[in-house]
């Protein structure tokens, strides 16, 4: 048997994994997702977010017991527990419009976001490592991203058209279906030996010492991170103020789809194109001074003067840039960190961002209940304010 033919049965797995990270992120509701709540559910803005707080919370709570489950059973089942979950807290979610329902659909949820958490990552790596592809570690963990991020630019519109035709809670319901595949793959996927793996749960502990004593002692790395995370969290809100600002300038829910497509290919051509950007503003500073101000100024744009042309650009340009500007700071992070500290501190950081859009949510969810122009002219402001009273210097990135 040849060497080529020897790895490329060796790599099935790996593809299965592909296929799994695409079905996984395959969420037909994702592009009409407030209209389902306010229009099928019949809840208001702050009821969603306030859903959102609930659902990041238990994601917060259950990640040493989820971690333990892994720790236990293996990752793979721990995975395919997981999409499980995710199946039934889909159903749970259709199966009557009321608020109740959607909390233990959001909990549901957020075990089954627990439970895959980190395993899917530790399943792909050990994979590949059993493959004989631990060196080419970094392209299937970048493949895998792509697959990911496939999976919506296609889910998205077909879910606006599913919604258009077939009713409101159709996306929802439809998901189930490509998370039955994902749920097949991992079912198909080889459970790797056991190797020295860290136990998940006290990962998740140390993630939480480390991190704070990290941050603590080092104030430069603590800057960057505030700057990061201050515009990261305001970007956010668009994914959940976009929709109903569309709606009301008139933009039709069967094009919401394909905005929600057009800002995932933004976000990857932004990602892509990190070192020509840089280039082009003559420093990292620079142009993270850029994206933060454009991202006031589309906010504010859209309070002011709400179009179609605003609200569009809004999604696209503000969202692109603030969304994948954690991404970009990563990489300068990454610099201060010594790599056996790496993960631990940049885990630190997303767990930091969670927390803070724990309160942040339900606050701006119930402003934008009472006037969703002020909400956005208040991101806007915040967005400026942010950026010229960063704590974050241009020597701190050189």
């Amino acid at each position: 048997m040849s060497f080529s033919l020897l790895q490329k049965i060796r790599a099935k797995p790996v593809r299965t994994y592909y296929a799994f990270s695409f079905f996984r992120e395959f969420m037909l509701f994702s592009g009409v997702l407030v209209p389902f709540f306010t229009d099928w559910g019949h809840i208001s803005q702050g009821q969603i977010q306030l859903l959102q707080s609930w659902f990041m919370l238990w994601i917060f709570i259950l990640e040493v017991p989820t971690g333990a489950i892994a720790d236990y059973l293996g990752r793979k089942n721990s995975i395919l527990m997981g999409i499980i979950v995710d199946i039934i807290g889909v159903l749970v979610y259709v199966s009557a419009p009321q608020f109740g329902i959607f909390l233990l659909g959001e909990f549901l949820m957020a075990v089954a976001v627990a439970l895959i958490s980190g395993a899917d990552q530790a399943l792909i790596y050990d994979t590949a490592k059993e493959a004989g592809l631990e060196a080419e570690s970094k392209k299937i963990f970048g493949r895998a991203h792509s697959f990911k991020l496939a999976g919506m630019l296609i889910a998205a519109p077909i879910g606006s058209i599913a919604a258009q035709y077939l009713g409101m809670s159709a996306p929802m319901y439809l998901s189930s279906i490509p998370l039955f595949f994902a749920a097949l793959c991992i079912w198909l996927m080889p459970e790797p030996k056991k190797t020295e793996q860290e136990s998940e749960s006290r990962r998740y502990l140390e993630v939480v010492k480390k991190g704070a004593l990290y941050f603590h002692r080092h104030p430069t790395l603590k800057f960057i991170a505030i700057d990061a995370m201050a515009i990261a969290s305001i970007g956010y809100f668009i994914i959940w103020l976009y929709q109903p600002t569309a709606l009301s300038v008139g933009i039709p829910l069967l094009y919401l789809g394909v905005i929600h497509s057009v800002f995932v290919l933004a976000e990857i051509f932004i990602s892509s194109n990190f070192s020509r950007l840089e280039k082009i503003f003559g420093s990292s500073f620079n142009y993270l001074r850029f994206s933060a101000i454009i991202t006031g100024a589309m906010f504010l744009m859209v309070a002011i003067w709400p179009s179609k042309i605003s609200v569009i650009a809004l999604v696209i340009v503000a969202g692109s840039l603030s969304l994948t500007r954690l991404e970009f700071i990563s990489s300068h992070m990454n610099k201060l960190i010594p790599s056996t500290e790496r993960a631990t501190v940049l885990s630190a950081i997303s767990m930091l961002r969670r927390i803070a859009l724990v309160v942040l949510n339900p606050i701006i969810g119930f402003m934008a209940d009472n006037s969703l122009a002020l909400t956005l002219g208040v991101l806007g402001g915040l967005a400026i304010l942010a950026t010229f009273f960063s704590p974050l210097k241009r020597e701190m990135l050189d």
